[in-house]
């Protein structure tokens, strides 16, 4: 391969990508998909360039073009790429800052996920001599837990009703009201909610679409933690937004919840 041809190969590539961002824009995102002409005057290109550049990623699924609209946004087969990564990248990028976090409130922290109706904790890290024993893999009902409050943070009330209006564990209106304090604190915290002596702080990890994917928890006893619990959730809301940032949250582009409990 000549230098010329790799140079023409790289430059059709960079174009690529641009294209990819421009579908990747709160514009695209907020209008459910963009135009050839609207991406033509993104990229600062040829409108026949465009779309023969489009039709070529879509032949591959990277991007896919709405039938009634003939509008393009990204495509089933870029969304499958990321999830197969996301959650070894997610552990990756969030173990270094937990054992900061854990360093510096001397405290255990956990990395929760979301899986139906429960918290799955993906690790744990120790920063004292305390652990909280069997977590890890361990499925814990949502509602009873900080985790639990912020790894909900996007979904609709409907969304509740249908996850856990049938459990008879919690009223949806009062996990709601939970979920929406913890979305204005930019963490949640319990107190002996879960577990007698034991108290909580968690704060949300967002992925690149601002979407919430996982939370950071510290859990310890109360005699030792209880009396500087918002301190730690502050703490951990700061070690959460730098994991966000590692997988390429920005907040402005946070998505607002606009529903409604009735």
């Amino acid at each position: 391969m000549t230098d010329s041809s790799s140079a023409s190969r790289g430059h059709g590539l960079r174009r690529d990508i641009d294209l990819l961002e421009a579908l990747a824009s709160d514009e695209a995102q907020n209008a459910g998909g963009l135009g050839v002409v609207r991406l033509a005057q993104l990229v600062g290109r040829e409108k026949t360039q465009v779309s023969r550049a489009l039709k070529a990623l879509a032949a591959e699924g990277i991007v896919e073009r709405d039938p009634d609209t003939l509008e393009y946004r990204l495509g089933w087969r870029l969304f499958s790429l990321v999830a197969r990564t996301s959650e070894s990248r997610l552990v990756r990028v969030a173990e270094p800052v937990m054992h900061t976090l854990s360093a510096d409130l001397e405290e255990t922290s956990h990395l929760c996920v979301l899986s139906d109706r429960e918290v799955l904790t993906l690790l744990s890290v120790s920063g004292h001599s305390f652990r909280v024993h069997g977590w890890e893999g361990r499925g814990v009902p949502a509602w009873r837990l900080s985790a639990g409050r912020v790894l909900l943070a996007d979904a609709t009330p409907d969304e509740l009703y249908v996850r856990f209006g049938t459990t008879g564990e919690m009223p949806v209106q009062d996990l709601w009201t939970l979920i929406q304090d913890a979305r204005r604190q930019g963490y949640a915290r319990v107190s002996e909610e879960f577990e007698e002596g034991l108290v909580g702080v968690s704060a949300p990890v967002r992925d690149f679409r601002g979407r919430v994917v996982a939370a950071i928890n510290i859990s310890a006893p109360k005699a030792r933690l209880g009396e500087r619990l918002d301190e730690a959730g502050r703490t951990t809301a700061r070690a959460a937004a730098r994991v966000s940032s590692l997988l390429g949250w920005e907040p402005r582009r946070t998505p607002l919840l606009r529903a409604r409990l009735t």
